[in-house]
This record gives structure tokens, sequence and C-alpha cells, in this order.
């Protein structure tokens, strides 16, 4: 089934853009949250999550892009029960994509209001799309989807070091690009 026509059926309120989003989507729901969590029964759990909050946001929602959509509440909730997993001493993935970050992009609590978060938003893609195809694919992978390090490098069939290095250098040109745009790191 089509997005549209999934979409569709949500806003119809037939219950059947549950089960045509699970079958579309239930497998990059779980392997999204599984990136950032590294715990199967966790991913499992997000992956259930997504379907009710995809149920009860749209309508009044209306995505046109719903891979995108359930992408961003995976993650969304992904980092909710990070938080609590830390709060539980449990570990996770996401501080290390995180610590990473730091220093090209400003905290969250340091972009103070909607519209700079947007901005800044708008400026990271800029850069995404003036970056050769791979170079960014790479960055969305690491940096939205929490692919590891080692995972990507298997993938990609170089050293785990030397793909770190590489995305040590596209931070770097991130961190440039943004200053040069007045970004306050």
């Amino acid at each position: 089934m089509r997005d549209a026509e999934i979409v569709a059926s949500f806003l119809a309120r037939d219950e059947q853009a549950i089960k045509q989003t699970e079958m579309k989507y239930g497998a990059f729901c779980r392997s999204l949250a599984f990136n950032f969590l590294r715990r199967a029964e966790d991913a499992e759990e997000i992956a259930n999550d997504v379907l009710l909050a995809a149920w009860e946001s749209i309508p009044p929602k209306t995505p046109s892009n719903l891979k995108t959509f359930l992408g961003r509440i995976v993650r969304d909730k992904a980092l909710s029960r990070y938080r609590e997993l830390k709060a539980q001493k449990r570990g996770s993935g996401y501080m290390e994509l995180l610590s990473e970050l730091d220093d090209c992009i400003p905290s969250a609590s340091g972009v103070e209001d909607a519209v700079e978060a947007n901005e800044l938003t708008r400026f990271i893609n800029e850069w995404l799309r003036s970056l050769p195809h791979e170079d960014s694919a790479l960055f969305v992978k690491r940096y939205w989807s929490g692919e590891s390090v080692s995972e990507l490098a298997d993938r990609l069939g170089v050293p785990p070091k030397r793909l770190s290095q590489r995305l040590y250098e596209l931070r770097k040109k991130l961190k440039v690009f943004l200053e040069k745009k007045g970004v306050v790191l």
C-alpha cells in the first residue's frame, strides 16, 4: 500500500492503517530504535508505541512523508526511553552520538526558541545538500539514524578508524558552515 493510502486510512480512522504501517514500516521503526537503545525489547516496545502515536496524531496532522514522520516519533520516543534507562543506570549508544556533535551543534538549551531551532535545522539541511551524496548519506545514517561506526564501516568496506576520521572531518565542516551562518556554538 502506498503511503498516501495509509495516511488516508489514518484520516478515515480505519484501523487497517495501523496494520499497513506495521507491515511497511515496522522493521524500520524497530531498527531505528535499536540503533539508539541497543536493546531489542526496548526497540520492539518503541515500535508499538509509534503505531499508537501515529494513530493519535493523524489527524490532525497529515504527514507528507510517512517514513520521516514515523522516524521522528521513533527518535523522540527513543530519546525518552534513553533518559529513563540512564536514570536507571543502564547504558546506551545515544550519549556517544550526542557527544560527537557537541562541538559543532549548540545544545538544545542554547537554542532558546523555535525560530532559532528551525533556522538551525534549515542550515543543517542546506549544508547536507551541499555535500556529495555519499557524505550526506553517511552523516544522516550516523547522526539521524544512529547507526554505529562499526556497522557503517562494515557496510562501506572501510576500516572503522578511517570512517571515524571521515565523520570527524564532516563535523568540522559543519561547524565551520554554521559559524559562517552566524550560529553561536
